[in-house]
């Protein structure tokens, strides 16, 4: 289901530094905005595994973009 980027060894984006936790946000991100809520608690599991933060998480949980007008 999930899928890892390549790791180059200089893949920082936004402070970021481990390329599953930036594949796994990435992957959250995307699932929200297709309204596919039924893989976003697992996609949340491997990124707070591989380190994120509720912070960041919560950011995107709470994107005002995807709010309804």
């Amino acid at each position: 289901m999930i899928k890892t980027i390549p790791y180059t060894g200089s893949a920082r984006v936004g402070g970021l530094k481990h390329p599953v936790k930036l594949t796994a946000l990435l992957y959250l991100k995307d699932a929200l905005r297709q309204e596919r809520y039924e893989v976003c608690s697992d996609i949340i599991a491997v990124a707070k595994e591989f380190g994120a933060t509720t912070s960041e998480v919560q950011r995107l949980l709470e994107d005002p973009r995807r709010s309804p007008g």
